[in-house]
């Protein structure tokens, strides 16, 4: 693809964008943050440099031209920003060779990539104490670690794959228009694994879960983010699974890899910073220019003939954000977490 402007550097012949895409489409089980550290690790290894200084200058610019390329940069944030600080809190320490060091970072970096990989099973371990004999738990969307989280309890009891603990599960499905999409398709290889290991599966569409919450014994949801505050970005629908939850007196449990923890600090479902088409808002001459409607104030804070460089979120990619005191515990590889707990997390990450 060529540049739009003249190139003033190896790192813009790089498409990072195209690199994170194809890395996720290459490997289904790879998370967004993951996938961001990796395509900027195959960036730093094709992009030569000479010193801190633009190894450091290299990476930032990568990751802002990845996270102006996607409609939805909060999970990738998570991964660029733990890169990055992984980067400066070396490279400032590093000694003699510099390419030496810089080859031996980009190695820990695979090594980090390993670790964040083999996660899930431990999350898994850890989770499946939550899932007891005549449970019945409620879940949304195709979450891996949810999948591997409800496989791994219903093989805990035996080595033949078919575990002794009797559950069930009520998945929450949602249908896309197209019927083809990827948490449509990861959903459906949950349902089947489950399903293959004798756990009897219901699938329920949005509007069924108040009417189902009797019967729920606790909820596990995955996660796109989880912010400074202990709250959670996940798939829309998971706030209103929270909050009926937190009605019924149910458990509501979060699933998430620590490096999905993200500096991100949202007082409501306005403050994420992406562009969601959600509530779209029309009259019989709503085929009049949008930019119209355009706020005033945002207008003149971008500047005459600036565009917004926020993209809107594909239809079946929003998200919305779930507040810390719906949640009951955030299970992760390092074990179970109030959300309390998240800023203290951040905090020894970055500090």
């Amino acid at each position: 693809m060529a540049p739009s402007q003249p190139s003033s550097g190896d790192e813009e012949a790089f498409d990072i964008v195209a690199t994170y895409r194809r890395l996720l489409s290459e490997d289904p089980d790879l998370t967004m943050p993951v996938a961001a550290i990796e395509s900027l690790i195959v960036g730093l290894t094709n992009t030569p440099s000479t010193t801190v200084s633009e190894t450091l200058d290299l990476v930032s610019k990568l990751t802002v031209q990845l996270k102006s390329g996607v409609s939805n940069p909060i999970s990738l944030s998570a991964g660029t920003d733990l890169f990055q600080q992984y980067l400066i809190s070396n490279l400032q320490r590093a000694r003699g060779d510099f390419d030496q060091a810089r080859s031996h970072l980009v190695q820990n970096g695979r090594l980090f990539i390993e670790r964040a990989k083999a996660a899930r099973e431990t999350i898994a371990g850890f989770g499946k104490h939550f899932v007891r004999d005549g449970n019945t738990v409620l879940t949304n969307g195709g979450s891996r670690v949810v999948g591997a989280l409800l496989r791994n309890a219903a093989e805990s009891s035996n080595g033949s794959g078919r575990g002794s603990i009797r559950f069930r599960v009520i998945y929450v499905v949602s249908h896309s228009a197209t019927g083809d999409s990827a948490e449509e398709s990861e959903t459906a290889a949950n349902i089947a694994a489950l399903r293959e290991r004798d756990i009897p599966v219901a699938e329920i569409p949005p509007t069924a879960i108040a009417y189902c919450m009797d019967m729920v014994t606790s909820c596990f949801v995955g996660a796109e983010g989880v912010v400074e505050n202990g709250g959670v970005v996940s798939r829309l629908g998971t706030y209103q699974m929270a909050s009926l939850a937190k009605a019924a007196g149910k458990p509501f449990y979060v699933v998430s890899e620590s490096h999905k923890f993200v500096r991100l600090y949202p007082l409501g479902q306005s403050d994420l910073g992406i562009e969601q088409n959600i509530v779209d808002f029309r009259t019989a001459r709503s085929s009049e220019e949008k930019e119209s409607a355009k706020d005033e104030g945002v207008a003149d804070l971008e500047g005459e003939g600036a565009t917004s460089s926020r993209r809107s979120c594909t239809p079946g990619d929003e998200v919305d954000y779930t507040p810390p005191r719906l949640i009951s515990g955030i299970i992760t590889e390092g074990g179970v977490l109030l959300p309390s707990a998240v800023s203290e997390e951040l905090i020894k990450i970055w500090f």
